[in-house]
Protein backbone atom coordinates (compact mmCIF):
# COMPACT_ATOMS: atom_id res chain seq x y z
CA UNK A 1 0.00 0.00 0.00
CA UNK A 2 1.50 3.60 -0.76
CA UNK A 3 1.53 6.32 1.62
CA UNK A 4 -1.60 7.83 2.64
CA UNK A 5 -0.40 11.09 3.87
CA UNK A 6 1.01 13.54 1.81
CA UNK A 7 2.49 16.97 3.69
CA UNK A 8 2.82 19.31 4.23
CA UNK A 9 2.36 21.62 1.52
CA UNK A 10 1.98 24.67 1.52
CA UNK A 11 -0.92 26.37 -0.39
CA UNK A 12 -1.94 30.50 -0.61
CA UNK A 13 -5.35 29.48 0.27
CA UNK A 14 -5.78 27.03 2.61
CA UNK A 15 -1.86 27.60 4.85
CA UNK A 16 0.16 24.27 5.50
CA UNK A 17 -2.10 21.53 4.38
CA UNK A 18 -1.29 18.01 5.74
CA UNK A 19 -3.21 15.79 3.02
CA UNK A 20 -4.85 12.49 3.46
CA UNK A 21 -5.23 10.10 -0.39
CA UNK A 22 -8.27 7.85 0.24
CA UNK A 23 -6.98 6.48 -3.30
CA UNK A 24 -3.25 6.06 -2.92
CA UNK A 25 -3.11 3.60 -5.47
CA UNK A 26 -5.04 4.52 -8.77
CA UNK A 27 -7.18 6.68 -9.23
CA UNK A 28 -10.97 5.99 -8.77
CA UNK A 29 -13.59 8.80 -9.71
CA UNK A 30 -16.86 9.28 -11.11
CA UNK A 31 -15.57 12.38 -13.26
CA UNK A 32 -13.08 11.99 -16.32
CA UNK A 33 -12.32 15.96 -16.39
CA UNK A 34 -10.48 16.82 -19.68
CA UNK A 35 -8.15 18.95 -17.27
CA UNK A 36 -7.25 16.30 -14.96
CA UNK A 37 -3.67 15.75 -14.20
CA UNK A 38 -4.23 12.08 -13.69
CA UNK A 39 -4.55 10.10 -16.74
CA UNK A 40 -7.51 9.69 -18.52
CA UNK A 41 -9.62 6.48 -16.56
CA UNK A 42 -13.10 4.86 -16.76
CA UNK A 43 -15.43 6.78 -14.40
CA UNK A 44 -16.51 4.57 -11.40
CA UNK A 45 -19.41 4.67 -8.91
CA UNK A 46 -17.38 3.46 -5.88
CA UNK A 47 -14.00 2.79 -4.56
CA UNK A 48 -12.69 -0.21 -4.36
CA UNK A 49 -9.32 -0.89 -2.96
CA UNK A 50 -10.33 1.25 -0.50
CA UNK A 51 -6.86 2.00 2.78
CA UNK A 52 -8.46 0.97 6.28
CA UNK A 53 -9.49 3.55 8.35
CA UNK A 54 -7.41 2.57 10.99
CA UNK A 55 -4.56 2.54 8.59
CA UNK A 56 -5.36 6.22 7.96
CA UNK A 57 -5.42 7.03 11.63
CA UNK A 58 -2.41 5.24 12.09
CA UNK A 59 0.01 7.39 9.41
CA UNK A 60 -2.06 10.54 10.34
CA UNK A 61 -1.23 10.61 14.34
CA UNK A 62 2.39 9.83 13.17
CA UNK A 63 2.25 12.73 10.44
CA UNK A 64 0.74 14.91 12.96
CA UNK A 65 4.06 14.18 15.52
CA UNK A 66 6.51 14.53 12.97
CA UNK A 67 4.90 17.88 10.92
CA UNK A 68 4.48 21.09 13.03
CA UNK A 69 2.34 24.28 12.17
CA UNK A 70 0.08 22.51 10.06
CA UNK A 71 -3.14 24.76 9.63
CA UNK A 72 -5.53 22.41 8.20
CA UNK A 73 -5.94 18.20 7.47
CA UNK A 74 -7.45 17.85 3.92
CA UNK A 75 -9.16 14.85 2.63
CA UNK A 76 -8.96 14.44 -0.83
CA UNK A 77 -7.85 11.33 -3.09
CA UNK A 78 -6.73 10.38 -6.75
CA UNK A 79 -10.34 10.48 -8.09
CA UNK A 80 -13.41 11.60 -5.28
CA UNK A 81 -12.90 11.08 -1.71
CA UNK A 82 -17.10 11.08 -1.31
CA UNK A 83 -16.55 7.85 -2.52
CA UNK A 84 -14.64 6.19 -0.05
CA UNK A 85 -16.50 3.55 1.41
CA UNK A 86 -16.13 4.16 5.08
CA UNK A 87 -16.05 8.26 4.97
CA UNK A 88 -18.49 8.52 8.27
CA UNK A 89 -16.33 6.56 10.36
CA UNK A 90 -12.93 8.32 8.82
CA UNK A 91 -14.50 11.70 9.69
CA UNK A 92 -15.59 10.70 13.23
CA UNK A 93 -12.61 9.09 13.95
CA UNK A 94 -10.48 12.01 12.56
CA UNK A 95 -11.76 14.62 14.49
CA UNK A 96 -11.41 13.20 17.64
CA UNK A 97 -7.42 13.67 17.17
CA UNK A 98 -7.19 17.01 15.20
CA UNK A 99 -7.00 19.00 17.62
CA UNK A 100 -6.67 22.88 17.03
CA UNK A 101 -6.35 21.46 13.06
CA UNK A 102 -9.05 22.47 10.88
CA UNK A 103 -10.61 19.59 8.64
CA UNK A 104 -10.93 19.78 4.74
CA UNK A 105 -12.29 17.96 2.06
CA UNK A 106 -11.74 18.89 -1.64
CA UNK A 107 -14.66 17.21 -3.67
CA UNK A 108 -16.26 17.21 -7.23
CA UNK A 109 -19.36 18.39 -5.12
CA UNK A 110 -20.82 15.24 -7.46
CA UNK A 111 -22.72 13.54 -4.16
CA UNK A 112 -23.90 16.40 -2.41
CA UNK A 113 -27.29 16.17 -3.49
CA UNK A 114 -27.22 12.87 -1.28
CA UNK A 115 -28.20 12.96 2.25
CA UNK A 116 -25.52 10.89 3.73
CA UNK A 117 -22.77 13.19 2.32
CA UNK A 118 -24.47 16.34 3.55
CA UNK A 119 -24.18 14.86 7.18
CA UNK A 120 -20.97 13.77 7.05
CA UNK A 121 -19.05 17.09 5.25
CA UNK A 122 -21.31 19.12 8.00
CA UNK A 123 -18.89 18.11 10.87
CA UNK A 124 -15.99 19.71 8.20
CA UNK A 125 -14.45 22.92 9.11
CA UNK A 126 -13.88 23.72 5.16
CA UNK A 127 -15.72 21.95 1.96
CA UNK A 128 -14.29 22.86 -1.10
CA UNK A 129 -16.98 21.95 -4.16
CA UNK A 130 -16.09 21.88 -7.64
CA UNK A 131 -18.44 24.00 -10.01
CA UNK A 132 -17.21 24.42 -13.42
CA UNK A 133 -19.77 24.74 -15.03
CA UNK A 134 -24.16 24.71 -15.20
CA UNK A 135 -24.73 24.48 -18.38
CA UNK A 136 -25.46 20.38 -18.59
CA UNK A 137 -23.84 20.38 -22.10
CA UNK A 138 -20.59 22.82 -21.03
CA UNK A 139 -20.95 19.70 -17.56
CA UNK A 140 -20.92 16.96 -20.06
CA UNK A 141 -18.35 18.16 -21.84
CA UNK A 142 -16.04 19.09 -19.50
CA UNK A 143 -16.49 17.37 -16.07
CA UNK A 144 -17.18 13.76 -18.19
CA UNK A 145 -19.75 12.70 -15.44
CA UNK A 146 -20.21 8.48 -14.76
CA UNK A 147 -23.89 7.90 -16.15
CA UNK A 148 -26.54 9.37 -14.24
CA UNK A 149 -24.68 12.09 -12.74
CA UNK A 150 -27.34 15.46 -12.98
CA UNK A 151 -25.57 19.14 -13.20
CA UNK A 152 -28.65 19.91 -11.54
CA UNK A 153 -29.54 17.72 -8.72
CA UNK A 154 -25.54 19.12 -7.87
CA UNK A 155 -26.35 22.29 -7.66
CA UNK A 156 -29.91 21.58 -5.46
CA UNK A 157 -27.53 20.09 -3.65
CA UNK A 158 -25.25 22.70 -3.02
CA UNK A 159 -28.02 24.69 -1.64
CA UNK A 160 -29.75 22.32 0.55
CA UNK A 161 -25.91 21.85 2.05
CA UNK A 162 -25.68 25.40 2.32
CA UNK A 163 -29.03 26.27 4.16
CA UNK A 164 -27.39 24.38 6.95
CA UNK A 165 -23.83 24.31 7.09
CA UNK A 166 -21.96 26.38 9.45
CA UNK A 167 -18.49 25.55 8.60
CA UNK A 168 -16.70 27.79 5.24
CA UNK A 169 -17.78 26.46 1.71
CA UNK A 170 -15.69 27.26 -0.80
CA UNK A 171 -16.36 26.91 -4.38
CA UNK A 172 -13.93 25.71 -7.11
CA UNK A 173 -14.06 27.03 -11.07
CA UNK A 174 -11.16 26.05 -13.12
CA UNK A 175 -11.66 27.75 -16.49
CA UNK A 176 -10.79 25.63 -19.66
CA UNK A 177 -10.41 27.50 -23.27
CA UNK A 178 -13.25 26.88 -25.67
CA UNK A 179 -15.67 25.03 -22.97
CA UNK A 180 -16.50 27.61 -19.88
CA UNK A 181 -14.84 30.56 -20.89
CA UNK A 182 -17.50 32.42 -21.96
CA UNK A 183 -19.77 35.40 -20.78
CA UNK A 184 -22.47 33.45 -20.58
CA UNK A 185 -21.26 30.57 -18.85
CA UNK A 186 -20.40 32.67 -16.35
CA UNK A 187 -23.25 34.62 -16.40
CA UNK A 188 -25.17 31.58 -15.38
CA UNK A 189 -22.58 30.59 -12.94
CA UNK A 190 -23.12 33.83 -11.18
CA UNK A 191 -26.88 33.63 -11.00
CA UNK A 192 -26.14 29.73 -9.71
CA UNK A 193 -23.69 31.32 -6.90
CA UNK A 194 -25.79 33.79 -5.53
CA UNK A 195 -28.12 30.98 -4.92
CA UNK A 196 -25.97 28.78 -3.15
CA UNK A 197 -24.09 31.83 -1.60
CA UNK A 198 -20.68 30.57 -0.83
CA UNK A 199 -18.07 32.20 1.72
CA UNK A 200 -15.49 32.21 -1.05
CA UNK A 201 -15.03 30.94 -5.06
CA UNK A 202 -11.64 30.02 -6.69
CA UNK A 203 -10.94 30.91 -9.78
CA UNK A 204 -8.12 29.43 -11.96
CA UNK A 205 -7.14 27.36 -14.67
CA UNK A 206 -4.93 24.74 -16.25
CA UNK A 207 -1.49 25.08 -14.70
CA UNK A 208 -0.32 21.18 -15.03
CA UNK A 209 0.05 19.27 -17.86
CA UNK A 210 -3.67 18.05 -18.48
CA UNK A 211 -4.97 14.63 -19.49
CA UNK A 212 -6.43 15.59 -22.72
CA UNK A 213 -6.01 18.10 -25.21
CA UNK A 214 -7.14 21.66 -23.80
CA UNK A 215 -5.83 24.43 -22.59
CA UNK A 216 -6.09 27.06 -20.26
CA UNK A 217 -7.19 30.38 -20.63
CA UNK A 218 -4.60 33.68 -19.33
CA UNK A 219 -4.69 35.43 -15.80
CA UNK A 220 -6.26 38.46 -17.44
CA UNK A 221 -8.90 36.27 -18.71
CA UNK A 222 -9.44 35.16 -15.45
CA UNK A 223 -9.90 38.19 -14.34
CA UNK A 224 -11.98 39.49 -16.50
CA UNK A 225 -14.37 36.73 -15.88
CA UNK A 226 -14.45 36.73 -12.15
CA UNK A 227 -16.00 40.28 -13.01
CA UNK A 228 -19.37 38.46 -13.34
CA UNK A 229 -19.29 37.05 -10.25
CA UNK A 230 -20.73 39.21 -8.32
CA UNK A 231 -21.01 40.70 -4.42
CA UNK A 232 -19.09 37.38 -3.72
CA UNK A 233 -15.87 37.00 -2.28
CA UNK A 234 -13.23 35.71 -5.10
CA UNK A 235 -9.94 34.73 -5.54
CA UNK A 236 -8.10 34.21 -8.70
CA UNK A 237 -5.35 31.80 -9.38
CA UNK A 238 -2.06 32.91 -10.96
CA UNK A 239 1.43 31.71 -11.59
CA UNK A 240 3.89 32.77 -8.92
CA UNK A 241 5.73 34.40 -12.46
CA UNK A 242 3.46 36.42 -13.23
CA UNK A 243 4.02 40.00 -13.77
CA UNK A 244 0.70 42.11 -14.31
CA UNK A 245 0.46 45.57 -15.01
CA UNK A 246 -0.80 47.28 -11.92
CA UNK A 247 -3.16 50.30 -12.03
CA UNK A 248 -3.30 53.49 -10.29
CA UNK A 249 -6.73 53.75 -7.84
CA UNK A 250 -7.57 56.76 -5.87
CA UNK A 251 -9.83 56.13 -2.71
CA UNK A 252 -13.04 56.81 -4.41
CA UNK A 253 -12.21 54.12 -7.20
CA UNK A 254 -10.94 51.70 -4.69
CA UNK A 255 -14.75 52.24 -2.58
CA UNK A 256 -16.76 51.62 -5.67
CA UNK A 257 -14.87 48.47 -6.52
CA UNK A 258 -15.05 46.78 -3.41
CA UNK A 259 -18.57 47.61 -3.12
CA UNK A 260 -18.64 45.38 -6.37
CA UNK A 261 -16.78 42.47 -4.98
CA UNK A 262 -14.21 41.85 -1.87
CA UNK A 263 -10.73 41.61 -3.33
CA UNK A 264 -8.00 39.33 -1.52
CA UNK A 265 -5.44 40.31 -0.14
CA UNK A 266 -3.13 38.92 -2.84
CA UNK A 267 -5.94 39.78 -5.55
CA UNK A 268 -5.17 43.62 -4.22
CA UNK A 269 -1.33 43.20 -4.64
CA UNK A 270 -1.11 41.96 -8.09
CA UNK A 271 -3.63 45.06 -9.60
CA UNK A 272 -2.72 48.09 -6.93
CA UNK A 273 0.60 50.02 -7.57
CA UNK A 274 1.93 51.61 -4.59
CA UNK A 275 -0.02 55.07 -4.33
CA UNK A 276 -3.12 52.77 -4.87
CA UNK A 277 -2.07 50.55 -1.67
CA UNK A 278 -1.23 53.47 0.29
CA UNK A 279 -4.64 54.88 -0.41
CA UNK A 280 -6.20 51.66 0.61
CA UNK A 281 -4.41 51.33 3.97
CA UNK A 282 -5.70 54.61 4.60
CA UNK A 283 -9.41 53.79 4.01
CA UNK A 284 -8.35 50.76 6.69
CA UNK A 285 -7.60 53.74 8.93
CA UNK A 286 -10.69 55.56 8.72
CA UNK A 287 -12.41 52.72 9.30
CA UNK A 288 -14.02 52.93 5.84
CA UNK A 289 -12.87 49.23 4.84
CA UNK A 290 -12.51 46.24 7.02
CA UNK A 291 -10.63 42.80 6.58
CA UNK A 292 -12.25 39.09 6.74
CA UNK A 293 -11.20 35.87 6.61
CA UNK A 294 -12.79 33.02 4.65
CA UNK A 295 -10.89 30.02 4.83
CA UNK A 296 -7.69 31.49 5.60
CA UNK A 297 -7.95 34.30 2.77
CA UNK A 298 -7.99 37.82 3.73
CA UNK A 299 -10.26 40.16 1.97
CA UNK A 300 -11.05 43.96 2.14
CA UNK A 301 -14.55 44.92 2.14
CA UNK A 302 -16.31 47.78 2.41
CA UNK A 303 -17.08 48.70 6.33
Amino acid sequence: MSSLIFGPITSRRFGQSLGIDLSPENKQCNFDCLYCELKGAKTVQKVSQAPLVEEIIDELKEALLKYENIDVITITANGEPTLYPDLAHLVDEILKIKKEHKLLILSNGSTIDQPEIQSILSKLDIVKLSLDCVNPTCFKKLDRAHKGIDIAKIIEGMKEFRAHYRGELVIEILVVEGLNDSEVEFQALNAVLQEIKPDRIDVGTIDRPPAYAVKGVSIERLIELSHFLENLHVTIAYKKNYIPTRRHFCKEEIVALLKRRPQSFEDIALCFDEESLKNLNALVDENVLHVKSIAGVNFYKVS
